[in-house]
């Protein structure tokens, strides 16, 4: 496999001008002594993105020797880090400080499980993919987004015995989702669940240039402005959705109500006191989720997967994703001269059914986040709370749930206790 490492560093492979002397000695011994690698993964994570360049750069030969791949990912707090060479923080008040003291937005992750860990929930799995080790895209994360993570609880786990030493193991439910921020934590964007990697892109751009736009308004224009930006998305969306359905043929729905030109601003959103503006925000709510209904009901008759082929192009896979795609599939390792490559089919099923998690996710899950922000402007800045609202009533995974909903009190099956322990 050591070729396909060799594709992903030559593309990845950070600058050598700006990396320091390399200090920490990394003998054979010290990988394979967990508390001494820990020890000096520790030492080098603490220097933050020039920690991850450092090891890359003296290690760049070993990246196929798993014990230096786990050395590397401790040091990224991120599962797969040699291919995507991306450093996380897991701390928010640390990532902050770092987005005030760079001038940069933050990507914070909300997943179920570790994001350094293989058995997390299947959509961060999917990020380490599809999206991280992609080469456009870590270069965006690396140079102007300072990362974080941050799981909202474990997943769940299943292991499949089949008796006679095969096992299976797999994650059950759990779903991620992508705020980008500004450095006060103020929620800029969301995006939840999947999303292609072109597409992914365009949100990264995109809230880029509203964060640089908001640094240079006074403070008390900024909620305002942001609000309007809901607003505006909530427009894009809705009307993207039916520029589709009309490409395919599909004649969108004439009754659409006419989504209010503008919105309440922030103060007047807040306020107790009876009044017309108190009504407008509600008003968009009810028209957009009417509206989206609607939408919703006209694709069901050409179905998502024929409108996701418009725009199957925002989920192509580049060559660094494909490499660790094979990576983790044994079976296409081997072949011959004239074989069709076992890859292929994989690649294709994987790329349509991200580009139907992409559009379902943009058109139902995306303008629903929008209209809470709308709705209630405290949850802008505090993310604890909107991502909770996230997890409860679009993941339909609430913290009240022990069992994530994998627990029914009215099924019997038979095993004492249900089977819980």
């Amino acid at each position: 496999m050591k070729q396909y490492s060799e594709i992903m560093v030559k593309n990845l492979l950070f600058s050598t001008a700006a990396i320091a002397t390399f200090s920490i000695s990394w003998s054979p011994a010290v990988f394979a002594n967990p508390t001494e690698s820990l020890a000096a993964s520790s030492a080098l994570r603490s220097r933050g993105a020039a920690g991850v360049a450092e090891f890359i750069q003296q290690y760049r030969d070993r990246l196929d020797d798993p014990q230096v791949r786990l050395a590397l990912d401790k040091i990224c707090q991120q599962r797969d880090c040699y291919a995507s060479q991306l450093y996380w923080y897991t701390d928010l008040e640390a990532a902050k400080a770092e987005a005030k003291a760079t001038g940069k937005p933050i990507l914070s992750l909300r997943l179920l499980g570790r994001l350094d860990e293989d058995l997390s929930c299947a959509n961060s799995r999917f990020f380490r993919v599809a999206l991280y080790p992609n080469a456009e895209i870590s270069k965006v994360l690396r140079d102007r987004y300072i990362l974080h993570w941050q799981s909202v609880r474990p997943v769940p786990q299943v292991t499949i015995d089949f008796g006679d030493g095969r096992q299976l193991k797999r994650t059950l439910t759990g779903n991620s989702i992508h705020y980008i921020l500004d450095s006060d934590g103020r929620v800029l964007d969301a995006l939840p669940g999947m999303y292609g990697p072109q597409a992914f892109l365009q949100h990264l751009e995109r809230a880029e240039t509203l964060d640089r736009r908001l640094q240079q308004l006074p403070e008390s224009d900024r909620a305002d402005t942001l609000r309007q930006y809901y607003r505006d998305r909530v427009a894009t969306l809705q009307n993207d959705w039916q520029a589709d359905l009309s490409q395919l043929g599909i004649q969108p729905p004439s009754e659409l109500a006419p989504l209010p030109a503008e919105i309440p601003t922030a103060a007047e959103a807040g306020r107790l006191a009876v009044s017309k503006m108190m009504v407008e925000a509600p008003l968009l709510n009810a028209i957009a989720s009417s509206n989206r209904e609607r939408l919703n009901a006209a694709t069901e008759i050409a179905g998502w997967e024929k409108l996701a082929q418009l725009r199957a192009a925002d989920s192509r896979l580049d060559e660094n994703s494909r490499a660790l795609m094979r990576a983790k599939n044994p079976r296409t390792w081997e072949m011959q001269i004239g074989q069709e490559d076992a890859l292929a089919p994989v690649v294709e099923r994987f790329e349509m059914v991200m580009a139907i998690d992409t559009i379902r996710n943009q058109y139902l899950l995306q303008p629903q986040i929008y209209q809470w922000l709308l709705d209630r402007p405290n949850f802008a800045n505090n993310l604890d709370t909107l991502n909770a609202q996230v997890y409860d009533r679009l993941f339909l995974t609430p913290n009240s749930d022990p069992w994530l909903g994998l627990l029914l009190e009215d099924e019997f099956t038979a095993i004492d206790n249900q089977g819980a322990i």
